[in-house]
């Protein structure tokens, strides 16, 4: 599979370490706007007191798409559906969705998702 289609395409199956260099684009991608939100003063206090920035709204709302196509590839790793992904809606048991994508291994061999991406 290419990088460039890691957080674009629903399609065929990726590694843990693909899926973790996922996650870390995401941290970044956040932390860079983070500080284009102080850079160029866009961040507001709400209600309860928290910082919202605009930026990181944006971000926040664009990153929804590439993170349900990294965990859909993942899962499909692990033989599954992409729709297992809403495992991470129900509190306390969502945290399955950690342990299934960023720790246990894919399938060997090839499954219905495709080929075994380490081989």
């Amino acid at each position: 599979m290419d990088w460039k289609y890691l957080l674009t395409s629903f399609d065929g199956r990726i590694n843990r370490a693909k899926f973790w260099a996922g996650i870390g684009i995401f941290i970044v991608i956040a932390i860079v706007a983070f500080i284009l939100d102080s850079i160029l003063d866009t961040r507001f206090t709400t209600e309860s007191g928290a910082q919202v920035g605009v930026v990181g709204i944006l971000v926040m709302l664009a990153s929804i798409y590439f993170s349900i196509a990294l965990y859909a590839k993942r899962w499909h790793d692990r033989n599954k559906s992409g729709w297992w992904t809403l495992i991470g809606l129900i509190p306390i048991i969502g945290i399955w969705l950690l342990i299934e994508l960023g720790i246990l291994e894919g399938t060997r061999g090839a499954n219905q998702y495709g080929p075994d991406p380490l081989a």
